[in-house]
């Protein structure tokens, strides 16, 4: 255990004392899932970059393929270049394809190592003057480059084209035209404007009910070409609707971080997989939690991973797209980077009171790996603010 005197909401300062973590999970306990599971990750930025953070991206390449490899042991799937990894905010297009790169050839050194990555339209900048065309081509460019890695794909969601777009016959075009040309099975990702302000009326509709039907009328059209989807809306009941409406054999990827554990356990009309950011910053909580799964622990399951939800839900919290924030500084109170700092300056995001609230839940969550470093490195991060 670690004392810690910790900022609270009402600008008072209240000693706190950590409790035990999660033991961490032997290769034997990380084995047997019967939901597929990916992690997407984040970026470690090189923090000794001469650059200016807001303009340029530095990435620390040894330990962001070390992370991968972190989650790789736990039995976890990575999702690569996805807006975890900061993507849109902060990693460009040709980082991008540089980080899928690197860790198409890390997985080749891990025999059944589970990797999908983000592909998107983000070298084409929304505006007056892009088309239709100009989308295709755009995530044409990007397909085509991770199939050449032998990458397999996550097709994302383009704010080109929620930009481009006049309605949902221009979402059936764009998606007919890329998905009749992929190698094999993507995953799509629907990715909410709680999220990304700049996706809002995805699928031609900003009432989502009707996008949902535009979107199922594009995964029963191409079923063939699609291995599932991943929805970010952070509603179970919109998740759930959508799950029993799928295609046969095309998959519901949970995105819901505020209510996975139930989301991922299912029910007897059935389940979803996961695809979750969360599992970036709750990896081992995560491995131990479907390995009871699939042994048919369901009490384990979700006496392991119910804790987490609050955690999850504040790291998640509105602005939603500063989570990121959150995932980067759990990753350092665990030691599994040696600094807090993020590629475009978004380490500075969230405020002190939100990250000292966001340690409180990580050790009521036992997600803390080491509560003595997490706390030394909370008192550091509370000195700069001057409150240590």
């Amino acid at each position: 255990m670690a004392t810690i005197f910790l900022p609270t909401a009402d600008r008072t300062i209240e000693r706190y004392v950590t409790g035990e973590p999660l033991t961490f999970p032997s290769k034997a306990e990380t084995q047997g899932f019967n939901r597929i599971a990916y992690a997407a990750t984040h970026v470690v930025a090189d923090p000794l970059a001469d650059i200016d953070p807001w303009l340029g991206t530095a990435i620390d390449w040894d330990k962001t393929i070390a992370f991968r490899h972190y989650l790789w042991d736990l039995g976890l799937g990575v999702a690569e270049a996805m807006d975890t990894a900061q993507r849109g905010m902060g990693l460009d297009w040709p980082n991008a394809k540089e980080l899928i790169r690197r860790v198409v050839e890390a997985s080749k050194s891990r025999p059944g190592a589970l990797l999908a990555s983000g592909v998107g339209t983000d070298q084409l900048m929304p505006g007056p003057d892009v088309t239709i065309d100009d989308v295709i081509r755009a995530y044409e460019e990007q397909i085509e480059a991770v199939e050449a890695m032998g990458g397999r794909l996550i097709v994302m969601a383009s704010r080109a084209l929620a930009y481009a777009a006049k309605g949902p016959d221009d979402y059936a075009k764009v998606y007919g035209r890329i998905l009749s040309q992929v190698k094999q099975p993507v995953i799509i990702h629907w990715l909410g404007d709680m999220f990304d302000p700049a996706l809002a009326g995805y699928w031609g509709s900003a009432d989502h009910g009707a996008a949902m039907d535009t979107c199922l009328d594009v995964l029963t059209a191409h079923a063939d070409k699609i291995d599932g989807i991943k929805i970010s809306l952070l509603s179970k009941e919109k998740e759930v609707a959508m799950r029993r409406r799928l295609p046969a054999k095309v998959r519901m990827y949970t995105g819901d971080d505020f209510n996975f554990p139930e989301l991922i356990e299912g029910d007897e009309k059935g389940y979803s997989d996961a695809l979750l950011g969360i599992f970036d910053a709750i990896a081992p909580a995560a491995s131990v939690a479907l390995a009871r799964l699939g042994k048919g622990d369901r009490q384990g399951f979700q006496g392991i991973l119910e804790p987490t939800v609050p955690l999850s839900r504040h790291i998640f919290k509105a602005p939603t797209r500063f989570y990121k924030t959150g995932v980067v500084f759990l990753a350092w109170l665990n030691g599994l980077q040696d600094h807090f700092v993020m590629v475009g300056g978004n380490e500075s995001a969230r405020s002190i009171t939100h990250l000292a609230e966001l340690f409180r839940l990580a050790d009521q969550a036992r997600v803390l790996h080491n509560p003595d470093l997490a706390a030394a490195r909370m008192t550091k991060l509370l000195a700069v603010h001057g409150l240590a």
